[in-house]
């Protein structure tokens, strides 16, 4: 069975018309930017040193600016428009990986079906994590079809309801804010019909620069005129959980500079985060620390799959229950920060939380 695979690609283009391809030449940064050097630089990304030095050049002189500069001591480094060239990338992945694998997700099922090739695939809709991602991508491994969707947690449970997944995806926090949190998903889930996967517990907290420079240590320093945040879209769980949590300390949402703003994963507000877009962000902790920022522990939440009652006895659910209880998939949701899965794959009844 063949895979599907978008990724986003963009160029720069010059007003009499003549455009740099991106993708080589930010690869080419990103290692001058690890190395120190160019040449070693081209050598890692397989290019001569000539190919490298023609692209630099090739956006000098259409652009008018460098992207390398030779420092005295310290080898080539990249000049303030290459760094931010790479961090435009970071976050043009991060906003629209998740929307780009449920479109392949899509047109993999569609081309299948034209030619004949398709095998029952798992339906998941689950609000984008680490976690779920680690999931897919074991079983496709073993050569298991999954129909994946990113959606907002409220829209994943929306989709069970109305029989459109197997598998939904959203998560709580444990503790004070579980139940005002589960009211959102109760008219949505029958406990007759209906049941939980545990997939993992991940810790929710701030997002801050390294070394974080604004000291902003609690939910109350969010709310100061010098921090400027960036938040998640409407519906997802994160911001609904954001907003029980400030509601719970008596701080307004509109004293937050930025609150209306909306990205869809986490590793989108740590991108924003990391290349000073804003000073502060709210999500899981494994995002922070891909992005090299610091991470303010907040609250602690349980992730989980609804799904019918009858969905483990069928093979492809049967699948996934076997890899997440599988101690291979727990070590690799260990593995990530914030996460814990030692509790992985046990089964809930839904009235254990509403």
């Amino acid at each position: 069975m063949f895979k599907v695979e978008i990724r986003p690609d963009w160029v720069l283009r010059h007003p009499n018309g003549q455009a740099v391809p991106l993708p080589v030449l930010l690869d080419l940064l990103a290692a001058v930017r690890s190395t120190g050097s160019i040449s070693q630089a081209a050598k890692d990304c397989g290019i001569s040193y000539r190919h490298a030095w023609g692209l630099l050049n090739q956006f000098n002189e259409q652009f008018g600016a460098e992207l390398v500069h030779k420092s005295r001591g310290s080898g080539t480094v990249l000049s303030p428009l290459a760094d931010k060239l790479i961090w435009a990338d970071k976050r043009i992945a991060a906003r629209l990986s998740p929307m780009l694998d449920s479109l392949a997700s899509e047109l993999q099922q569609e081309l299948a079906s034209l030619l004949d090739e398709r095998p029952p695939a798992l339906r998941l809709t689950a609000s984008h994590g680490f976690a779920v991602a680690a999931l897919v991508s074991r079983l496709e491994q073993q050569g298991v079809l999954v129909d994946l969707q990113y959606r907002s947690s409220t829209e994943a449970v929306a989709a069970l309801a109305r029989g459109e997944c197997d598998l939904a995806g959203f998560h709580l926090p444990v503790g004070e804010f579980e139940g005002a949190a589960a009211a959102k998903y109760r008219p949505l889930l029958d406990p007759a019909r209906q049941m939980l996967i545990h997939l993992a517990y991940r810790m929710q907290g701030i997002f801050t620069a390294k070394g974080n420079p604004k000291d902003i240590r609690t939910l109350d320093d969010l709310a100061r005129q010098d921090v400027r945040f960036v938040n998640r879209q409407r519906g997802s769980g994160t911001r609904l959980l954001l907003e029980l949590l400030l509601d719970g300390h008596g701080i307004a949402p509109d004293r937050i500079n930025g609150f209306e703003s909306a990205e869809f994963t986490h590793a989108a507000v740590a991108a924003y985060v990391a290349s000073n877009m804003a000073d502060a962000s709210f999500g899981v902790e494994t995002a922070a620390r891909r992005f090299d920022l610091d991470f303010v522990p907040v609250v602690r939440e349980r992730y989980f799959f609804a799904c019918s009652r009858e969905a483990p006895a069928a093979p492809l659910v049967a699948a996934a229950l076997a890899v997440m209880e599988s101690d291979e998939f727990k070590a690799t949701l260990a593995a990530l920060p914030g996460y814990d899965g030692a509790m992985s794959g046990q089964r809930l009844a839904l009235q254990s939380l509403f």
